[in-house]
């Protein structure tokens, strides 16, 4: 039998593979509950994610790819630590396209409750992806 702690490391997987580097919306619907909370910000609702992931992420760097190196669980809580890879080929926080290969780290807390994320708190290091975008 799969613990409750695997299986929310599943679904945290899924949404990373086939939401994020898959480009599945469907997957985000059906996996983040209605009531999710954005703890970096103090925003709600569902749409905070998809509205990141795909008006921000995806059009700064359509090609990206999740590599995750760790995953923690434990009670309703999985920690994931990651890297997000891809090409700038759109505009990122206002520095326009630059064609170069990025990699930035995150360090996420998902809290899960029956199968779907409830809320989210991530650290990253934007500064350093930004450093990386800027002409050379």
């Amino acid at each position: 039998m799969v613990s409750v702690q695997e299986k929310n490391k599943q679904i945290v997987r899924r949404y990373l593979k086939e939401f994020v580097e898959g480009q599945n919306d469907a997957v985000h619907w059906e996996v983040v509950a209605p009531d999710f909370i954005e703890r970096v910000g103090g925003t709600k609702g569902p749409e905070v994610p998809f509205d990141f992931i795909t008006k921000v992420i995806r059009t700064a760097f359509p090609d990206t790819k999740v590599v995750i190196h760790d995953m923690i669980a434990e009670g309703d809580k999985v920690v994931v630590y990651k890297h997000y890879e891809g090409t700038h080929k759109g505009e990122f926080m206002g520095i326009p396209p630059s064609g170069k290969r990025m990699s930035f780290a995150v360090i996420e807390i998902i809290t899960l409750r029956d199968g779907k994320y409830v809320e989210h708190f991530a650290v990253s290091d934007v500064d350093g992806l930004k450093r990386q975008l800027q002409p050379d």
